[in-house]
């Protein structure tokens, strides 16, 4: 598919980009002699993927369903808003959010340059100081404030006392919950912090979060704010079904406790961009890999990895919008689809040559859709994300033109009328909301934008204090990738790979037994194991690696930073390895 004429204006700025920082830019000769790669997918892993081999001087080639890059991550025109030199408006398939805890996709960042930023796109992250725990029926918000300790804890601060005195302290000043519970979860929470490495991935890797913090037997502001709240909401997985590891190392341990303890962290809690996704971070890292000579072949769809019994020797593709099929080969291939799209590219000698593809079967995926609401008056909320922690459809939100600090959202954007972009994202579709009485999937399209709208306001508006009034909504927007709302068949091309417990053991590696096919993507286990963004550019990092290794390269390899591991609890996570090993409990664990 040939390239438009602002995607070839982008790699001419990518190009001078590069050069300033003194990057080699591939010539025509030096194309035919490079090893080749093909990267299967242009979303988050796929681009990261292409960087690190670009970079390393292989002739990388991106072959994209859709005729943007980014995936998911992508944001998008809404058709037929622009006007009077104005853009159209942003939409997305839902916002984006950078965690502290994230540190391979910052470091990626920081090598994409962005004029006037000395760290690249980087330079575009803008923290969130707070997050508001919406409440309905009445009852009071709860105001977090999100800011990291600005000095290190005192060792003694971090022992099994003082870590308790932390977790409680902090569940007691911002929740309300009971003594007990709060006491209770505090402990649940020092029994993972200090479990062994093999105790998390074959004990609590087994078990749901909601039975190992015992939701069952708790009130339900401790069954909202502390099962559904830390898993519908951010992850968009089922607390009742949710893997104990998962939620308590990464959720709980990286994102809130090392987060705000600024242990092993990037930045700030909560960090978002100061524009649309892709004007501040996609559109010029498509340029700068443009100016490292990666190709795009948009609109293609990847239908099967062709497979001879000893390697990959091509891979069939076709016009994602209807054409005739064709092979394209490589000496390499970097499959960074999906996992529900990649599965159906493997075929039956392929999965029996690598086991580990037809465990893919048995990973799930589930919905997490975003709504963009574009507001006539700005409406501030919280400077950060709102969570919705009583929602049936498990919403948070946030206001996003308080962000874009380089933008003037109504001049920029739209009709001229529009100041800011409400954008909500619905976490579950198959629970009956409060207008309709129906599931999200069971309402149409514009049911479905009803219904959010509903929800939002029944835990905003109060008697005498109108947050969101109708009156203010200009319109909407809902990524075309969801279709069939209201019909027998609902269907979402961009899904989220979800964590029920055990299915760490179905997760691939980024290597696999055919020596020139390698995986990337959110559902490859790596060491942050969520489906993350951060995730998707970890796997990435590990399928080059695995691909350096193959091809005998003398390259560096790509530098893959993992969880902050507190020193202090080492000691503790090394007796219990023994009691593991004895079939004792954890030292701290008293059921």
């Amino acid at each position: 598919m040939s390239r438009s004429r602002r995607q070839f204006l982008s790699a001419i700025g990518g190009v001078g980009g590069a050069l300033a920082l003194g990057v080699g830019v591939p010539g025509p000769a030096d194309a035919a002699s490079r090893t080749r790669v093909a990267v299967l997918g242009g979303g988050v892993s796929g681009l990261s993927a292409a960087q690190e081999l670009a970079e390393r001087g292989y002739a990388v080639t991106v072959y994209e369903y859709y005729t943007a890059l980014g995936g998911k991550a992508r944001s998008m025109d809404v058709p037929g808003t622009g006007g009077a030199g104005r853009k159209p408006l942003p939409g997305e398939h839902g916002f984006r959010f950078f965690p502290g805890f994230y540190r391979n996709l910052p470091d990626t960042m920081r090598r994409i340059p962005f004029a006037g930023n000395e760290d690249g796109v980087h330079g575009n992250l803008r923290n969130g100081t707070e997050a508001l725990l919406a409440r309905n029926a009445g009852r009071p918000a709860l105001r977090l404030p999100f800011h990291t300790v600005t000095a290190p804890p005192d060792p003694s601060e971090l022992a099994p006392e003082g870590l308790l005195q932390i977790i409680a302290g902090l569940l007691d000043t911002t929740l309300h919950l009971p003594a007990t519970e709060v006491a209770y979860f505090a402990n649940r929470l020092l029994v993972h912090l200090t479990s062994c490495d093999q105790r998390r991935e074959e004990q609590w890797e087994k078990v749901a979060w909601w039975d190992f913090i015992r939701a069952a037997e708790m009130s339900s502001d401790y069954q909202r704010l502390l099962g559904v709240g830390l898993t519908r909401n951010l992850v968009a997985t089922k607390a009742e079904q949710a893997s104990t590891r998962t939620v308590a190392r990464t959720v709980v341990e990286a994102f809130l406790l090392n987060g705000l303890l600024g242990r092993g962290v990037d930045g700030e809690p909560d960090r978002v961009l100061n524009a649309p996704t892709s004007e501040a971070w996609i559109d010029p890292w498509v340029a700068h890999l443009s100016s490292l000579g990666v190709v795009f072949e948009l609109g293609t769809e990847v239908q099967e990895v062709l497979y001879d019994g000893s390697r990959i020797t091509g891979v069939r593709v076709a016009p994602s919008q209807g054409g005739a099929p064709r092979t394209v080969t490589a000496d390499h291939y970097l499959s960074a689809l999906p996992v529900e799209h990649a599965r159906g590219t493997w075929g039956a000698r392929l999965r029996a040559a690598e086991p580990q593809l037809a465990r893919c079967d048995a990973l799930h995926t589930d919905w997490m859709v975003g709504v963009q609401f574009y507001l006539r008056e700005p409406v501030r909320i919280v400077h950060g994300h709102a969570d919705y922690v009583d929602s049936p459809w498990s919403l948070t939100t946030i206001n996003q033109a308080q962000f874009w600090d380089v933008r003037d959202f109504s001049a920029d954007y739209g009709d001229g009328t529009v100041t800011d972009c409400f954008s909500v994202c619905v976490s579950e579709w198959n629970r009956p909301g409060i207008l309709f009485g129906r599931t999200a999937k069971e309402c149409t399209r514009d049911e479905v934008v009803q219904e959010t709208w509903a929800q939002c306001k029944d835990a905003l508006n109060r008697p005498g204090r109108t947050v969101l009034d109708d009156a203010n909504m200009h319109s909407w927007f809902m990524d075309p990738a969801v279709t069939g709302l209201g019909g027998p068949t609902p269907a979402n091309r961009e899904q989220l790979l979800v964590h029920p417990a055990g299915t760490l053991y179905n997760r691939p590696a980024a290597a696999t037994a055919i020596p020139n096919f390698f995986l990337a993507g959110d559902y490859v286990r790596t060491d942050v194991d969520l489906a993350t963004m951060e995730g998707a550019n970890e796997s990435a990092r590990r399928a080059v690696n695995a691909l350096l290794d193959a091809d005998g390269s003398s390259a560096e390899r790509c530098r893959i930073w993992t969880l902050y591991r507190a020193p202090e609890l080492e000691p503790l996570k090394r007796v219990d390895e023994l009691r593991y090993q004895l079939g004792l409990p954890n030292t701290f664990d008293l059921g």
